[in-house]
């Protein structure tokens, strides 16, 4: 079998055969102005040099480049063809040079790694021609980027929308590249990243991974490549709180994956969302449930903290979709995995029955879920037999309806979206041991005993409960609390909506 080097100069040697194969030389046969092309030769193996770029440097009778990367090309240049190495961070003078060699009639051909139109010598060619007033005719062939070659071996990170910055501030200040940063970590952007760090250049990544752990989540995949492509090449995947900046040096690329990213079976990867379209067509998601699965995502992309179990983020995400108000995540209070406790009731049959302190509260239940799980709701506040008792006790209307539910449902899902009275009130009776409810959602909303309501409600162990703390709530509040909890099982999946 032909290796791969092989097989590249014979792709070369069938291109330079071909009837369009020769560079042209000046009318009449005699030189006139020649070529400047400028050739991107990919990160530093020979499979990975287009065959367009290797017509051009067998053909050109100058290349002008820095010396390293003489050696990946040499195998492919005709007899006699001259090398100018113009030395290290000498790109203006390399620049000049071919100019001034294309400008005596010599076709000359002008390498960078990679591709030379990303951080490489193809901008400062054509500014140099705009500045010199040149005629020199341009001739731009891509080459195989550094992080298209890291991101091939690491498996699949740049599926979606990507951006490229550069570590250096050799030529950009520090500020404008740090805004660059941020842009990219609150845009979800996969980030690939160039010059990460030299021996003078260091802590400049420590500051790009400290931006990027306060917009993405700890687990967000991170592979870096070090000399992509060449014999000395090294692969690591870890994740975006594991990522050690000492590991990588100015011959590395790093990659950071966005939300969507993930590691499999050894390979980066993110998606681009074919499969998960055909999954949601399967599914026979319908246009509210669609919208609902957008919301979702894009909450979960703005939250301060994203780490958060399963159990505590769903009832979060309803509760910031209902009221579009971030400051949930701060003041929803719940037991251990009480959603999961709560919905494991449901599955078993225990939980029949869900008690509303007021009927607004009860009309935002999903009933296509209540009927699907065969969960009935009751509300006592208009009770013919509430009302007199509240009358004769001095009591509210929601305190009486507490006294009569435990009465009739002891075991029930108890919810709480306005009357704080209504929610002491059960505290006092469930003290007593009049009832034990399978669980209480806390949401009153108001400035008269709301907060000691829900303090009240904390201290009765043994019972589930989910909690909005502060004055904050609502009957919409607390509705939404328990479809989080009657549609426990598509939170894995973070698919709510079934039952709009």
């Amino acid at each position: 079998m032909e290796d791969s080097g092989k097989i590249q100069e014979k792709a070369f040697k069938e291109i330079a055969l071909s009837p369009s194969g020769s560079l042209p030389t000046g009318e009449g046969g005699g030189r006139g102005r020649g070529r400047l092309f400028v050739c991107g030769i990919g990160p530093g193996s020979p499979e990975d040099i287009t065959p367009a770029v290797l017509k051009a440097v067998g053909e050109c009778d100058v290349v002008v480049g820095y010396k390293y990367y003489f050696q990946f090309i040499e195998p492919y240049l005709r007899e006699g063809t001259e090398c100018v190495d113009t030395g290290m961070k000498k790109e203006r003078d390399r620049a000049i040079q071919a100019f001034e060699l294309a400008e005596e009639g010599k076709n000359v051909c002008v390498i960078s790694s990679g591709d030379a139109g990303i951080y490489g010598m193809t901008p400062l060619i054509y500014e140099m021609k705009r500045e010199r007033n040149s005629d020199v005719e341009i001739v731009s062939y891509p080459g195989i980027s550094a992080f298209q070659k890291a991101a091939s071996l690491l498996g699949a990170p740049i599926g979606h929308d990507f951006c490229i910055i550069s570590m250096s501030d050799l030529m950009t200040p520090w500020p404008v590249i740090e805004k660059r940063i941020k842009a990219a970590a609150v845009g979800d952007f996969v980030t690939a990243i160039y010059n990460p760090k030299s021996h003078g250049r260091y802590w400049q990544l420590y500051r790009l991974v400290e931006i990027f752990r306060k917009e993405r989540s700890l687990d967000t995949p991170v592979g870096y490549v070090r000399q992509a492509g060449r014999p000395e090449q090294q692969i690591t995947i870890t994740t975006l709180g594991e990522f050690d900046p000492e590991l990588v040096d100015m011959f590395t690329i790093v990659i950071i994956g966005n939300s969507q990213s993930y590691e499999w079976n050894g390979n980066f990867i993110t998606p681009r969302g074919y499969y998960r379209d055909t999954n949601d067509a399967s599914q026979d998601t319908n246009v509210g449930q669609g919208i609902m699965i957008k919301s979702f995502a894009t909450i979960r992309k703005e939250l301060k903290n994203p780490d958060i179990p399963i159990w505590k983020l769903w009832p979060m995400l309803h509760a910031i979709h209902t009221t579009a108000d971030f400051d949930m995540e701060g003041l929803l209070w719940l037991d251990d995995e009480a959603t999961a406790k709560l919905y494991a009731k449901v599955q078993s049959g225990e939980l029949k029955c869900i008690v509303t302190d007021v009927t607004m509260a009860a009309s935002g239940i999903r009933k296509g879920a209540l009927q699907r799980l065969g969960i009935e709701v009751v509300c006592y506040i208009n009770d013919p037999r509430g009302a007199e008792m509240a009358k004769t006790l001095g009591i509210t209307r929601a305190q009486a309806g507490m006294k009569l539910a435990v009465e009739e449902h002891p075991d029930a899902l108890y919810v709480f979206g306005n009357a704080p009275t209504a929610l002491l009130e059960l505290c006092d009776l469930a003290r007593k041991g009049k009832c034990h409810p399978a669980g209480i959602i806390g949401a009153p909303v108001g400035f008269v005993h709301v907060e000691e309501s829900k303090h009240a409600a904390k201290a009765l162990r043994d019972i589930p409960k989910i909690i909005i703390d502060g004055r904050k709530g609502g009957s919409n509040l607390a509705a939404t609390l328990v479809n989080s909890v009657l549609t426990y099982d598509d939170a894995e999946q973070l698919r709510p909506g079934r039952d709009v």
